[in-house]
């Protein structure tokens, strides 16, 4: 089983979109069974809390379930196995400060094929959730190839 988390600050706008996102693209491609997706926050300040408003309509208007709580990134996600999928700079950052090196920690962006920018800018600021989702679907379009490719599905 291929483990997939994507953390961003709190847990309730980018990271659990990209965790709809990517479990769509996942069940879409036949591959539920292989691949396990999560999201995390790297702050516990939203622990339990349904992601965003924002983040769940722009989900809804595209189709995407979602249904998780916003939870804080632990010492049993950073398995060495595991992809752990930071939305931006300073979320990897805070991820090396905490657990260290990562084998597997990876921006989503990186993996985006049309996408301008590094960061995933948050949109708990900005409210604008359409562009976020434009960018986790390529980065998630991405990530899902690179995955393929890696573990051979």
């Amino acid at each position: 089983m291929v483990q997939v988390v994507f953390v961003c600050l709190g847990n309730i706008c980018r990271s659990p979109m990209a965790d709809a996102v990517f479990q769509q693209m996942v069940k879409e491609a036949g591959l539920a069974e292989q691949i396990q997706v999560d999201s995390a926050g790297t702050g516990g300040w939203h622990a339990g809390e349904k992601a965003h408003r924002g983040t769940r309509q722009i989900l809804a208007k595209h189709g995407v379930p979602y249904d998780g709580r916003a939870r804080q990134v632990a010492e049993r996600d950073m398995t060495p196995k595991t992809y752990v999928i930071a939305m931006d700079s300073q979320n990897k950052a805070d991820l090396e400060a905490r657990f260290g090196t990562h084998p597997r920690l990876h921006m989503l962006l990186s993996f985006a094929e049309r996408a301008e920018v590094i960061d995933v800018p948050d949109p708990y600021y900005t409210g604008n959730f359409d562009y976020v989702y434009e960018l986790v679907s390529d980065g998630c379009r991405g990530l899902l190839a690179h995955i393929r490719a890696e573990e051979g599905l």
